[in-house]
């Protein structure tokens, strides 16, 4: 009795490597061909392996869970008799070389034994017309659409009849083939075009002396980290950003009577309190968008947050800088206005401290302050999603089918497309804008 060894095949993906989802079968078990003996996961899909072998399943040799590479061996099948009669019963080709196209074939992966090829049916002689030039229709039409006399054509085809060729050489220089002239399809499969190397750069010019009209502003302190971390984040990070337009009239009603109420007469509103509020509700019905991509020793994990660390993009004058209000889950409404003024104030005073920024899961920026209308911003450093809150501003907006003036704002994030995908940071996107709209919803 001999064993057969099945290694990895590449499912026509091009895949380099697979992961082991779950295995259909078990040592001792009899399969026959193409019998599905295990699951894998490639880059792109799930897939389903058929055996190519019949008997009895010998070794595992890889555990649900692992990365195997393509052509790596996975199991073992030992033949057995029911193999045997397996064979038996399967059509011997008489054609000799069959020998040579022998094995098994899995279904869906084809073969690569002897193809048969078929004879082509001569092709049909072209009719003689009445004026003596011997053409097909279609060559016929195609020299009327370029206005050529086939008379005037000389032919090149086996029964002396007209080809198309012929009659696109013949017009060739005509302007109007320049428009419909379709290339045929190279010989070479492939080919590689080399990209010329990046020129070397030019010495940098002599710094302007003073009172010239330019001056040089050396790079550091915030303006230095912050750059460091934007191109990071930028190059690193597979962006998306997703926005729409919100009718955020309710939000200003409520900001109107909050500062109106006695509970927060000695803290400020704005609607960034209540954008600060609905961008934690939203979190919690889409987890993702408050995570992390983590490249570590063991590979890349997304690392997700059950807390809100809540960063506020703030413009000082040492720069930009991302404070983060610390479990701003559990903070009442009034708790979260008074942290927003302390960490507003602390950072324009320039005493926001390391701490204050370290730790941030999902940030806000609120560039409306601003007059601008929304934006694609960057995302902090160690998290997956940043919301820009737009200008606030009436515009007209359609109600009950009517237009009237409403305040209306823009609601925009972009988010890491490794973590969280479209679906995802679409929801969360609507979540918040909701929240915009109808603040009675934060009371359930």
């Amino acid at each position: 009795m001999s064993t057969q060894t099945f290694l990895l095949p590449d499912v026509g993906e091009g895949l380099t490597e697979a992961e082991i989802v779950s295995w259909r079968v078990a040592p001792g078990d009899t399969v026959a061909v193409n019998d599905v003996i295990v699951e894998i996961e490639t880059a792109k899909s799930l897939v389903e392996l058929p055996s190519p072998f019949a008997g009895t399943v010998g070794d595992l040799l890889a555990a649900e869970g692992d990365t195997v590479n393509v052509g790596a061996p996975i199991i073992t099948i030992a033949d057995a008799a029911a193999a045997a009669a397996a064979d038996a019963t399967v059509p011997q080709p008489s054609d000799p070389g069959g020998a040579d196209a022998g094995g098994a074939v899995l279904v869906g992966y084809g073969t690569g034994g002897h193809v048969q090829s078929r004879r082509r049916r001569p092709a049909e002689r072209p009719v003689a017309a009445s004026v003596g030039v011997i053409a097909k229709p279609p060559i016929r039409k195609l020299a009327r659409d370029l206005g050529v006399d086939l008379s005037a054509v000389s032919p090149s085809g086996p029964a002396g009849e007209v080809t198309r060729e012929d009659v696109v050489r013949h017009a060739s220089q005509a302007s109007v083939f320049r428009n419909i002239e379709t290339p045929e399809w190279g010989a070479v499969r492939e080919e590689t075009i080399p990209v010329p190397a990046e020129a070397a750069p030019e010495p940098a010019a002599a710094a302007p002396a003073a009172g010239d009209r330019e001056e040089s502003i050396p790079v550091r302190g915030v303006r230095k980290a912050v750059a460091s971390s934007m191109v990071r984040t930028a190059y690193s990070a597979p962006h998306v950003s997703v926005w729409t337009d919100v009718d955020a009239s309710r939000t200003m009603e409520l900001v109107k009577r909050l500062k109106s109420s006695p509970d927060f007469a000695d803290v400020k509103v704005s609607p960034l309190l209540i954008m600060a509020r609905a961008v934690i509700w939203a979190v919690r019905r889409t987890p993702m968008v408050n995570a992390a991509w983590v490249d570590g020793e063991e590979g890349a994990q997304i690392r997700l947050h059950h807390y809100v660390n809540l960063g506020i993009a703030a413009a000082t004058p040492r720069g930009l800088l991302v404070p983060n209000i610390k479990d701003a889950q559990d903070l009442s409404m009034r708790e979260l206005a008074r942290a927003l003024e302390k960490l507003t104030l602390t950072a324009r005073e320039g005493k926001t401290t390391p701490a204050d920024q370290r730790g941030g899961t999902i940030t806000i920026t609120n560039i409306g302050v601003f007059g601008m209308d929304a934006g694609t911003p960057i995302i902090n450093g160690g998290e997956a999603g940043i919301v820009a809150l737009g200008t606030i501003r009436q515009k007209p907006w359609v109600v009950d089918g009517e237009v009237r003036p409403r305040w209306v704002t823009t609601v925009a994030g972009s988010f890491d497309h490794r973590v969280i995908d479209g679906d995802g940071m679409s929801r969360f996107i609507a979540d918040v804008a909701s929240i915009l709209e109808e603040p009675a919803l934060l009371l359930d």
